[in-house]
């Protein structure tokens, strides 16, 4: 007997009706990221490890998928190699290739090779999947999707504000109630001046971003594991539990890092933020965090995440700005800011908060019966015209008994059925049948095409 095929874990299969409601998902971001002027791009699954190496922080390499390469991967590498067992060496010298982690950092080199057909400021989306070798559970995949925005070639804090205007109308479109979480890795560089760790500011931020996971304490094991002493983590404490308004917790930093230019510069940038965002009127709320650290190493203004308030999951958006990306790729002087949406978790949401519009999964319609080769030939007449009309038609391909092509109409939740028989023929007319009510009526082809594009 064959065994059983399965898949890696943290990878889903997708049916139809699963796949209608991605696509809804996928088309949502897709016509707000038209409003708001971004053109999309694609790139490929797969890069050079040396455009994806060092950009993630130790912890982003780790979850690196690396391709093999092909042919004789062992020439070169000597026993001794061989026999050390030394995992990271031996995968630098057979695989130069790897899965994209994200889609920024092959967005960067996508603007270094392309930089002579952009016009700057240039505002790219992207919508494809990226790999993480990561522990798979609840609302983390090791294959998912991102929903990319992002402007590089502009400093101007006008594209955070827009970035959070997108993050808001996306979510109110979908009707998921969510809190838009916003920090500033300039606020965070100077508490770690302050508490006097500067050199520690990757540390610090990486283990502060792990408090809604791994709870306060900790936190501060981890901070302590790191080096960093127990004065400057009670030091840190008021700061990360910092509470109150917005304009109450600013005014509280511009006093706590009153000695640190840069902290300075992340506050007054996060009230411009803030400030400019509460005359649009956004739907969601939008708060302060800062213990919002976001772990990864390229970014270095502010910083964005998305929480569902009515469902116990990470967070499904995040984002920021990063000032020195492509200049690893030898492009200096290129600032950028983006925000990504993640379509998996996104789709659980709305999945558990019953949120899909009927019209978003409902696939085909209206079917035409099957009775034989000469009312199929009728039918198809009727089924070019509805189809020609916009009307998503098909028709049952072989003359089996009406229980068997009711029941498929009845599985696939087609709402209409057409039945043409000898009679209707004669008339030259079809029998619409709605599916949900039973009602029936003899209709020609054009009320039909009436009665389903109203």
């Amino acid at each position: 007997m064959a065994a059983k095929p399965g898949i890696p874990k943290g990878t889903r299969d997708f049916s139809p009706v699963e796949m209608a409601k991605r696509n809804y998902i996928f088309n949502t971001i897709r016509d707000v990221y038209h409003l708001y002027g971004f053109q999309q791009i694609e790139t490929p699954s797969m890069e050079m490890l040396s455009t994806l190496m060092g950009k993630y922080g130790e912890e982003g390499d780790k979850l690196l998928f690396k391709i093999q390469n092909s042919g004789d991967y062992f020439s070169g590498i000597t026993d001794e190699d061989l026999l050390s067992r030394n995992a990271a060496k031996l995968a630098s010298k057979f695989c130069e290739k790897g899965l994209r982690y994200d889609l920024t950092v092959p967005f960067a080199r996508y603007v270094v090779m392309h930089r002579d057909e952009i016009t700057f400021p240039f505002k790219r989306y992207q919508i494809q999947p990226v790999w993480r070798a990561d522990r798979p559970q609840k609302g983390r995949y090791r294959e998912f999707y991102q929903c990319d925005a992002d402007v590089v070639g502009s400093d101007s804090l006008l594209n955070e504000v827009e970035l959070m205007q997108i993050v808001d109308t996306v979510f109110t479109r979908f009707g998921i109630r969510v809190c838009i979480k916003i920090n500033n890795r300039k606020i965070l560089t100077g508490i770690a001046e302050i508490i006097g760790e500067a050199d520690k500011i990757v540390d610090i931020t990486v283990a502060i971003d792990k408090l809604d996971k791994i709870g306060l304490d900790n936190v501060n094991k981890e901070l302590a594991e790191k080096g960093i002493s127990e004065e400057a983590i009670a030091k840190l404490q008021p700061i990360i539990l910092l509470s109150g308004t917005n304009a109450e917790k600013l005014a509280t930093l511009k006093t706590v890092l009153s000695d640190s230019e840069t902290g300075l510069k992340g506050v007054e940038e996060s009230e411009f933020i803030l400030d400019t965002l509460q005359t649009m009127g956004l739907k969601n709320e939008i708060e302060l965090d800062l213990t919002l650290a976001r772990g990864l190493n390229y970014y270095t203004g502010a910083i964005f995440e998305v929480k569902a308030l009515d469902v116990q999951i990470g967070s499904i958006t995040g984002g920021g700005r990063y000032d020195n990306l492509t200049g690893v790729f030898g492009m200096a002087g290129v600032s950028g800011v983006g925000i990504s949406f993640g379509a998996d978790r996104i789709f659980d949401v709305l999945n558990q908060l019953e949120l899909y519009p009927k019209e978003a999964v409902n696939g085909t319609q209206l079917l035409f019966i099957n009775f034989g080769e000469k009312e199929a030939a009728f039918s198809m007449g009727i089924l070019s015209k509805a189809r020609a009309a916009g009307i998503r038609a098909e028709i049952f391909p072989d003359a089996a008994k009406m229980k068997k092509q009711m029941s498929y109409a009845n599985v696939k939740n087609i709402p209409f059925v057409a039945i043409v028989g000898e009679n209707e023929m004669n008339e030259g007319k079809a029998m619409l049948k709605n599916m949900e009510s039973g009602e029936q009526q003899l209709v020609t082809a054009e009320e039909l095409i009436g009665a389903l594009t109203k």
